[in-house]
């Protein structure tokens, strides 16, 4: 208690004088000015007074505000011109669009000068490389035998019939020479011979397509691994006799070449038997042919109603495009339009700053 209070006693002169200062700044109120118990009107006085005036105060920051000022007006610089940009982007897509149809028209064109040519026997070419790629869309003809029991289902792929969209295969078969026979081809050829609906594939591989075995013919490699067996000459004897009793197949086709699949197309699994693209050595390999082996398409409008399968390509499906030259066409108008669009935008806005200045 004795502490306490001798603490107060030693606090009491430092708050008379605080009190006494306060009372002295404290404003005095008159008649002609309102009252002012908290003395506002003295106390911005005083700060006006000893700060000095408040319009002063940003000369002291001057240097740090014009660098400020300088760097807003280079951004500003920058963001206006890329405001430009999405304008030119679209105005180079549309311009992109021109060559992309103007180059389809001369494709297309290519194609159709190609396929109006006559048919060239497959005999007497040579199966290279530069040859193939020379040919394509050309057209030929191709005799042999075709082999049902290596044919390879291409798909799924869609065919409309009758207004109903249907799932199915592309069947490809080799077709096989005939020995002692001129007029078959003299090396082996892929044929696609068209579409099949899907439970095509569920038929028994050694029966054909019109419910006859497929004729037993001589592996390529069958007349080598004979050697000199005592049957050799027995064997090439009958096999001669039973070519003579085959009719030959007679195929008229488009050369083709391999497909550049997409990236939403899964790869093929020779293995398990699914393909989903045409790669043609590939599918040679699978079938025990060599890899520059011939592939073509079978063209024909001859349809037998008691047989309509495979269903063979037409010539105007070889012509056309997924993507027609009217498609870029319209493609470029939507992209010239959304550019002048961005254009007008990105001028309106840029010209109420230019108008502040």
């Amino acid at each position: 208690m004795y502490g306490c209070s001798s603490k107060i006693f030693r606090m009491a002169p430092s708050v008379s004088r605080t009190l006494i200062k306060l009372r002295f700044a404290t404003p005095i109120p008159t008649s002609t000015s309102k009252w002012d118990p908290l003395g506002t009107s003295s106390w911005k006085c005083s700060f006006s007074t000893s700060a000095g005036p408040l319009s002063s105060l940003p000369q002291s920051f001057s240097p740090s505000s014009s660098q400020s000022q300088a760097q807003d007006k280079k951004t500003g610089r920058w963001s206006r011109w890329l405001l430009f940009l999405p304008g030119a982007i679209t105005f180079g897509l549309g311009t992109w669009q021109i060559f992309r149809r103007q180059n389809k028209i001369e494709m297309l064109e290519y194609r159709e000068k190609r396929l109006e040519l006559e048919p060239i026997p497959w005999n007497g070419i040579s199966s290279s490389d530069g040859d193939l790629d020379s040919l394509e869309f050309r057209r030929v003809i191709c005799k042999g035998v075709f082999d049902e029991t290596k044919s390879i289902y291409l798909g799924p792929r869609s065919r409309s019939i009758s207004g109903v969209t249907e799932n199915g295969y592309y069947v490809i078969t080799p077709l096989l020479p005939l020995a002692d026979n001129s007029k078959s081809v003299q090396s082996a050829v892929l044929v696609n011979k068209g579409w099949v609906p899907r439970n095509w594939k569920d038929k028994p591989s050694d029966v054909s397509q019109d419910g006859e075995p497929p004729p037993n013919l001589p592996s390529p490699n069958t007349t080598q691994n004979e050697g000199n067996s005592p049957w050799r000459f027995w064997s090439k004897k009958h096999t001669r006799n039973q070519a003579r009793d085959i009719t030959p197949v007679k195929v008229i086709g488009v050369v083709r070449g391999s497909e550049k699949p997409s990236i939403f197309v899964p790869e093929n699994n020779p293995s398990s038997g699914q393909w989903f693209y045409v790669d043609v050595p590939a599918i040679a390999r699978a079938c025990g042919l060599p890899e520059n082996t011939l592939y073509i398409e079978y063209i024909s409008d001859d349809i037998n109603p008691s047989k309509p399968y495979p269903i063979p390509k037409d010539v105007n499906a070889l012509i056309r495009s997924s993507v027609t030259p009217q498609d870029h066409l319209n493609y470029t108008l939507t992209w010239y339009s959304l550019s002048a669009a961005v254009t007008f935008m990105a001028v309106k806005r840029v010209k109420p700053s230019k108008s502040r200045r």
